[in-house]
């Protein structure tokens, strides 16, 4: 703890140093200038500008720029026009030489300056990372982690609503929750936070554990472990495997997983795990449309949260953010207004009405448990002019063809108006399955829906995000 006192104090006079002369900052600067620089001494630039962007299109005065590389993209040609555009500095991998042909310009004078704002290292992504890492070395709060394959984002937005009522709460922003979200992430946390909550995505083995290496969660939560990214983690037992990452870094933390114990997968693959706290207990009282949960928020009260979610299988994270916000002391009537008030947007779940129809938007992503349970919560609903549009599920390799022939079969068990299904996976099975409609194209299905024109209906729409399924809306 001593050691951690101390080096605040260090950062905070260098940060109070800085704030009062710029003069001694720009020497400092020019000391470095020449050689690499190590973590510690790229940390202190970050003090003087702590936004971190990686993408010119959003970049403001002031900004400190990270050029990534991509397979098919290099943005150290765009860091002259970082500059220009207002950034404050520069974080490039290629050798100041080869930056130099980036520059589109004639004034030598203007390229020289710049070049003595460009800060090359080794590998930008991974000292991107490392910087995370060293910030976060600066908090003793809790970080959160949550992961899963399905509901992390849903979970994640819960427990950031409820733990926001109470604390100074920083949390993933939209769905950064890669391996460059998840720094991003963290390197947007203040001072002033009391709580941090991380969600981390995942498409193969080991890459949570890489997360959890610089976000070094103290508690954690996997929402769940279905078919999804089937051919990055190698199958179902490989989803666990990847998802379990995080509690086998919380096993050898002592830190705390909140687990849902109605998963019998998710008790076995938390067993060794020091701090074990099990969701609290809540039962579904209606959800036509909206899920409207009874919950056992302390031993003596029973509450009843009438939330904006769409479907059954929300009832996990509703009960894992009100067990967090009981866990961390939020006051009870702060955890029920904030899941209450708590809406979805950007394709997950919405429930929308359009003239006289009821559509469940559910456009982000899809694979086979997402899509099962959609369909189960669908047919469930009252009402008989139900009409169901899906896309296709990617990332599913080996398994693809299997599992959209499953698809068809379960939701052949049902009774809709119709079925309405797009994509090569889909198209596929036509034969096999005839009694549906499949397109090669979304924009094949937009105008089928145009031409139907239905009425008083009832839609579901789900498919994977490349599929852009909601624009059959447009």
């Amino acid at each position: 703890m001593q050691m951690g006192f101390n080096f605040n104090v260090r950062i905070k006079i260098k940060t109070y140093v800085y704030e009062l002369t710029p003069y001694l900052f720009q020497l400092y600067l020019l000391h470095l200038k020449g050689r690499r620089m190590s973590i510690s001494e790229i940390y202190d630039i970050y003090l003087q500008y702590p936004s971190v962007v990686t993408d010119t299109r959003k970049l403001k005065e002031g900004d400190f720029f990270f050029a990534l590389k991509g397979p098919n993209f290099n943005a150290n040609t765009f860091a002259f026009k970082a500059l220009e555009a207002g950034a404050a500095y520069c974080v490039v991998d290629e050798p100041l030489t080869t930056i130099a042909t980036y520059y589109e310009g004639n004034n030598e004078a203007q390229k020289e300056a710049a070049l003595s704002k460009m800060i090359v290292v080794d590998d930008v992504l991974t000292t991107l990372q490392a910087l995370a890492g060293h910030h976060r070395s600066t908090f003793d709060i809790p970080f959160i982690a949550i992961t899963g394959s399905n509901g992390k984002t849903t979970t994640k937005e819960l427990v950031y609503a409820v733990l926001s009522s109470h604390f100074k709460t920083y949390t993933t922003q939209g769905n950064l929750n890669n391996h460059i979200g998840v720094p991003l992430t963290i390197l947007s946390i203040k001072k002033d936070a009391q709580m941090a909550v991380i969600e981390m995505g995942a498409n193969h083995q080991k890459e949570i554990e890489g997360y959890c290496v610089y976000t070094k969660p103290t508690h954690g939560i996997i929402s769940n472990c279905g078919k999804a990214h089937l051919e990055g983690f190698g199958g179902e037992e490989g989803v666990k495997k990847g998802k379990g990452e995080l509690y086998s870094f919380l096993r050898g933390h002592n830190g705390t997983a909140f687990v849902y114990t109605g998963y019998d997968y998710l008790n076995e693959m938390s067993a060794g795990i020091q701090n074990i706290v099990p969701y609290i207990n809540g039962t579904i009282q209606s959800s036509e449309p909206f899920l409207t949960v009874a919950a056992n928020i302390n031993e003596n009260e029973t509450a009843t949260i009438a939330s904006q979610l769409v479907g059954s299988y929300n009832l996990p994270n509703i009960l894992c953010a009100l067990t967090i916000g009981k866990y961390f002391g939020v006051p009870e009537n702060k955890k029920v207004q904030a899941i209450e008030l708590y809406a979805p947007s950007n394709s997950r779940s919405q429930l929308i009405t359009k003239d006289t129809n009821t559509i469940i938007l559910d456009a982000y992503n899809a694979n086979p448990s997402s899509i099962k349970v959609a369909i189960e919560n669908f047919a469930k609903l009252a009402g008989t002019h139900k009409i169901v549009l899906l896309g296709a599920m990617m990332e599913l390799g080996e398994h693809a063809a299997a599992e959209h022939l499953a698809l068809l079969q379960l939701i052949a068990g049902y009774v809709f108006e119709s079925v309405v299904l797009v994509g090569d996976d889909f198209l596929a099975h036509q034969n096999a399955v005839p009694q549906f409609i499949y397109f090669k194209t979304t924009a094949e299905a937009k105008a089928w829906l145009a031409a139907q024109n239905p009425t008083h209906a009832q839609l579901l729409i789900k498919g994977s995000r490349s599929m852009q399924m909601e624009t059959v809306l447009s």
